[in-house]
C-alpha cells in the first residue's frame, strides 16, 4: 500500500470518528425525576400517549375546567422540572397547566434523538390529551416553550389552529444556525463535516433542517407570540429571536432583555408581569 492510500485512510477513519462523535453529541441526556415536595398545588402524574404506542411522563394541574390550559415545553436534556418556576407562578392564575418531558428526557418512554419537531409533536400529543380526556371544557390552548421547546411550539403552532398564544424564550429561527455556531466554537469546519451531518440528518434521520425552520412555520399560525430572549445569550444568538419577529410579522412581539442569557430571561424584573399579563389579555 503506498503511503498516500495510507494518508487517505488515515484521514477517512479519522474523519469517521470525529463524525461519530458528533453524531453522539446529539444524543440527549436523560435525567429522571419526581414530582418536588411542597409545590403550591396538586399534581396529577400522567401518561400521554404517543401515536406510535410510546408515552410521555407529564404533570396535570386542573385549576378551572372553564379556563384556558397551558401547556408547557422545556428545553434540551431537560424535564418538566425545569417548568417548576413557571408553573408556581402560573399556579394563581386560573390556568390549567400540564407541564411533560419530552420524548426521550426525563420519565418519557426513550427516544435516541431529540429535535424540534418531535418537541412539536409531543406539545400536539399534550394537547390531544387533555382535550380528549373530558377534564375540561375549554378547548383553548396556550404555550410556553424554553429553547428547542420554544422552536418546536412555534413549529406546533404553525400546524395545530387550537393553539392560541406562545410565549417563548430563546427559541432559535433556524436550527442550522445554532448547530453551525456549536459547531464553529468546537473548531469544526463546514466542509466536509457540517456538510455530511446535515445530509446525515435529512437522509437517515428525515430531519430537512431548511424544511423545519421555525421561521418557516410562524406567518402560518393563528396564534399570538410573544418572543422573549436574553441579549446576552451565548447559546442562540439574539438575531434568532429578531429572524422570528420579522418572519411573524404583526402577530408577534419581541422582548429583548438586555444583559441576560439564555437560560435566566425568567430573573429580571417585571418578567412575570409581562408573560402572565400576555396570557390574560
Amino acid at each position: 500500500m503506498s503511503w498516500m492510500l495510507w494518508v487517505f485512510v488515515v484521514l477517512f477513519l479519522g474523519l469517521g470518528v470525529l463524525f461519530y462523535f458528533m453524531v453522539k453529541g446529539f444524543i440527549n441526556p436523560v435525567d429522571r425525576h419526581s414530582v418536588p415536595a411542597n409545590l403550591p398545588f396538586t399534581v396529577e402524574e400522567e401518561q400521554i400517549p404517543l401515536p406510535d404506542g410510546r408515552h410521555l411522563y407529564g404533570w396535570w394541574v386542573l385549576m378551572d375546567k372553564n379556563a384556558p390550559t397551558v401547556i408547557f415545553a422545556h428545553g434540551w436534556g431537560r424535564n418538566a422540572g425545569r417548568m417548576v418556576p413557571y408553573l408556581k407562578k402560573f399556579c394563581c392564575q386560573g390556568m390549567n397547566m400540564l407541564a411533560f418531558d419530552a420524548r426521550g428526557h426525563g420519565n418519557s418512554d426513550p427516544d435516541k434523538y431529540s429535535n424540534l419537531v418531535k418537541f412539536a409533536e409531543d406539545i400536539r400529543a399534550s394537547i390531544d390529551f387533555v382535550q380528549n380526556s373530558g377534564m375540561v371544557q375549554n378547548q383553548d390552548f396556550y404555550l410556553v416553550g424554553l429553547s428547542i421547546g420554544g422552536a418546536g411550539s412555534i413549529y406546533a403552532a404553525g400546524h395545530d389552529f387550537r393553539i392560541k398564544k406562545v410565549v417563548t424564550v430563546g427559541a432559535f429561527a433556524h436550527p442550522a444556525s445554532v448547530m453551525k455556531k456549536q459547531f464553529k466554537e468546537h473548531h469544526i469546519p463546514y466542509f466536509p463535516m457540517i456538510w455530511i451531518m446535515f445530509h446525515y440528518l435529512r437522509y437517515f434521520q428525515h430531519f430537512d433542517i431548511n424544511k423545519v425552520a421555525p421561521e418557516r412555520h410562524i406567518g402560518h399560525a393563528q396564534a399570538s407570540f410573544l418572543l422573549i430572549h436574553g441579549e446576552a445569550d451565548a447559546t442562540v444568538p439574539v438575531e434568532e429571536g429578531r429572524r422570528l419577529a420579522r418572519a411573524a410579522g404583526n402577530k408577534a412581539e419581541l422582548w429583548i432583555i438586555p444583559g441576560r442569557g439564555h437560560s435566566d430571561c425568567h430573573l429580571e424584573k417585571g418578567f412575570w408581569e409581562k408573560v402572565i399579563g400576555f396570557m390574560k389579555k
